[in-house]
């Protein structure tokens, strides 16, 4: 474990951290299954004891994220809509492309906001505002403030635990990404609350 850590500092305060940070971030924006939260809370962790410096890693965190939606949504315009509608009617996809899809007529930015806490979620929302055209210019202004946000969030998230957790930074590491895994929980939670109870309300 001793050698793993020693690694893992080496990586994480190298300054090539932040190149690794914008990468990473900028894949998981298109690419759910890359860990983009976790590099991010990494770095706060081992940014707690002075390298990497927490405001690169919040910067480059905002930025990689910022690059990656433009990815997404440069995909949905180039005919996500096509890819959207050939996905099995019973996918997991294919369900958070529709629940995006009518968020995005809903509420717009908002929702682009708020789905950026969400990996799945913030990949189909990105898509379908390709796919449906929504203003480029619109899209850049919510989602700057989106990556800013969520970049402060996972960067402190992992800070605060390597302050909390000063001398076992495993214990640091996995506080924060359980952290983030519960208030995605909660996000993912809060929403199918809200879908069941329009679903309700639909059949009386």
């Amino acid at each position: 474990m001793g050698d793993v850590l020693d690694l893992l500092h080496h990586t994480v305060t190298s300054p090539w951290v932040y190149l690794v940070i914008i990468a990473v971030t900028a894949v998981d924006a298109f690419f759910p299954a890359v860990p983009g939260e976790t590099v991010v809370i990494t770095a706060g962790v081992f940014a707690a004891g002075g390298e990497p410096n927490l405001t690169l890693v919040i910067v480059t965190a905002a930025l990689g994220a910022l690059i990656g939606d433009h990815v997404s949504y440069a995909i949905g315009r180039g005919g996500g809509a096509h890819r959207l509608a050939r996905l099995p009617a019973d996918s997991r996809r294919r369900a958070s492309s529709e629940w995006a899809r009518r968020a995005v007529d809903r509420r717009g930015g908002m929702i682009l906001t708020t789905a950026r806490y969400v990996p799945g979620g913030r990949t189909a929302v990105t898509l379908t505002m390709g796919a449906v055209r929504y203003p480029a210019r619109s899209f850049l202004l919510y989602d700057a403030l989106a990556c800013v946000t969520w970049g402060i969030y996972c960067g402190l998230l992992g800070y605060f635990g390597g302050l909390a957790f000063e001398h076992n930074p495993v214990t640091a590491l996995l506080a924060g990404v359980g952290l983030s895994l519960a208030v995605t929980g909660l996000f993912e939670a809060v929403r199918w609350a809200r879908r069941r109870a329009r679903a309700r309300a639909a059949h009386r």
